[in-house]
């Protein structure tokens, strides 16, 4: 784990997550001139703190709970953010 993984994982424990899941795709975007060698994320995240919350709401609290990692250290974040219940439900329908 980088340390940079270190400190967003760090971060996003104000949104009491249930599940993280974080993907370290940086080596796929090496030379890329925007890319400047900081790193690129992909982030599954399941938190209670989603629930009623628009995609963009969602959003909002994780970069607000990443601050200024997302400007100094991070170019590129995918996010999946879930509330326990949307995944519950998807379980339900797949076992059908």
């Amino acid at each position: 784990m980088t340390p940079v993984e270190r400190e967003l994982r760090i971060r996003l424990a104000v949104l009491s997550p249930l599940a993280v899941e974080v993907a370290d795709e940086s080596a796929r975007h090496a030379g890329h001139a925007q890319a400047r060698g900081l790193a690129h994320f992909n982030l599954r995240i399941v938190s209670e703190a989603f629930s009623g919350k628009s995609t963009l709401e969602r959003h909002r609290l994780i970069h607000a709970a990443l601050g200024e990692l997302m400007r100094r250290d991070i170019h590129a974040l995918s996010i999946a953010a879930f509330a326990p219940q949307e995944l519950q439900s998807t379980e339900k329908e797949s076992h059908r």
